[in-house]
């Protein structure tokens, strides 16, 4: 009788410990997941910031453009591009990742406001360089909603299994903290409307 209990006994063991370990590995994947995901996140803002400087570059050439515009947005890049961010990896606090939305949100409401600005030129909206550039912002929003969304889908997926039991107690040993999203209902934060213009240049 002693053999058969010993006996159960192991194989509880042996289920829980085989049990923890695929909870543990499943945390790890969702968290990968939400790592690999913040890289993309990453790689359509830079392609924004990438973009800025031939956008002011092209409109800086118009007769008079309104240079407090251009610094505006030329401050709003360099505040993005000084925050400091282990590349791949998402912000590890709510703190890092609140800091993170603010200056990327300062910069699109920037690039909004310089777009909006460039209507009072009709030969710099003609200008074929200058379209380009606007097709190629267009795209480049719509690409970081995408991959917001997708970003806060993977975070919804590791949180979840972070929070479900067993998961909660390896989580909780293990050190696997909660994730934050984005906050995409916040006005400030929201990738801005690009609205394109491509009637026939002022006569």
């Amino acid at each position: 009788m002693g053999k058969i209990i010993l006996g159960v006994t192991l194989a509880l063991l042996l289920l829980v410990g085989f049990g923890g370990c695929g909870t543990y590995n499943g945390l790890v994947g969702k968290s990968q997941a939400v790592n690999g995901q913040w890289a993309n996140v990453e790689a359509a803002y830079q392609r924004r910031l990438d973009l800025i400087p031939n956008l002011v570059s092209t409109v800086s050439g118009a007769a008079n453009f309104e240079r407090s515009t251009l610094k505006e947005i030329t401050e709003a890049r360099a505040s993005v591009g000084s925050l400091k961010i282990t590349p791949g990896q998402a912000p590890a606090t709510a703190e890092e990742f609140k800091k993170f939305e603010q200056a990327q949100g300062a910069l699109a409401a920037a690039v909004s406001r310089l777009l909006m600005v460039t209507e009072r030129y009709p030969d710099l909206k003609a200008s074929a360089a200058f379209r380009d550039l606007q097709t190629q912002i267009e795209g480049t929003e719509n690409r970081i909603n995408t991959e917001r969304t997708r970003f806060n889908e993977a975070v919804q997926g590791y949180n979840t299994a972070a929070q479900q039991f067993p998961g909660v107690i390896l989580a909780r040993l293990a050190g696997f903290t909660p994730k934050a999203f984005f906050q995409s209902d916040q006005g400030a934060e929201k990738a801005p409307k690009v609205e394109f213009n491509f009637g026939a240049p002022a006569k």
